[in-house]
């Protein structure tokens, strides 16, 4: 068997920085999940950034509490919380202590171990197997049971990694998903970022196009 490579994580000083760079950089990079026994990578494709106290959207702007307490400390640690009690959201806390920002992973693509994450979503294949953030999870096995409060940096159970550099071109912004109950400001601000594949770019030109003809 070949060699597995030894992990080489993103350093703290990437996540140390706005949130929305962190968001943006984050695209193309590797998630990686390692349980000793299997290596799980998949390349991120869309994003969202959640910026603190100042984002009605963001967990943390309602004050700290149990949950939020890992927002508020070093950047680069999982913030894994669940939704509906069945779906784990993993997050990835940025900007300084005590400023509690984060960037949610809302897709990725398999690199390895594909077949792991196809039995994981019950024979799923192809684009919906991956592209949700509760999706991904299930699919590499990440839980808050297990990685809630994970220091990403350590290079240990999860981590990320460089991957393939995205330019501006290739990124397509939009307001995030599910967050009804944000300020306006908030709720439609375009901090929703996702690679531009060649799938998507033919959906936004139907939605474009539709839009100019119904006004919808």
């Amino acid at each position: 068997m070949p060699a597995v490579p030894a992990p080489a994580p993103l350093p703290r000083s990437f996540y140390d920085r706005p949130t929305l760079e962190v968001a943006r950089d984050l695209l193309g990079c590797h998630l990686i999940v390692d349980d000793g026994q299997q290596r799980l990578i998949g390349r991120i494709t869309e994003t969202e950034a959640y910026l603190g106290f100042m984002d009605t959207a963001c967990h943390s702007s309602h004050g700290r509490t149990q949950r939020t307490e890992i927002m508020f400390g070093a950047p680069g640690h999982a913030y894994v919380y669940l939704i509906y009690g069945i779906y784990d959201m993993l997050n990835l806390v940025t900007e300084a202590v005590g400023d509690p920002c984060a960037v949610l992973v809302r897709a990725i693509e398999p690199i390895q171990g594909e077949d792991t994450m196809i039995e994981r979503r019950n024979g799923k294949r192809g684009r919906d197997m991956l592209n949700g953030p509760g999706k991904l999870t299930r699919a590499m096995g990440i839980t808050k049971a297990a990685f809630n409060h994970c220091d990403v940096c350590s290079g240990e159970g999860i981590w990320i990694e460089p991957g393939t550099p995205v330019t501006d071109d290739d990124i397509v912004l939009g307001p995030r998903i599910g967050i009804d109950y944000a300020e306006p400001e908030h709720r439609d601000a375009p901090w929703r970022l996702r690679i531009a594949t060649p799938q998507l770019r033919r959906q936004l030109e139907r939605q474009a196009a539709k839009k100019a003809t119904t006004g919808e």
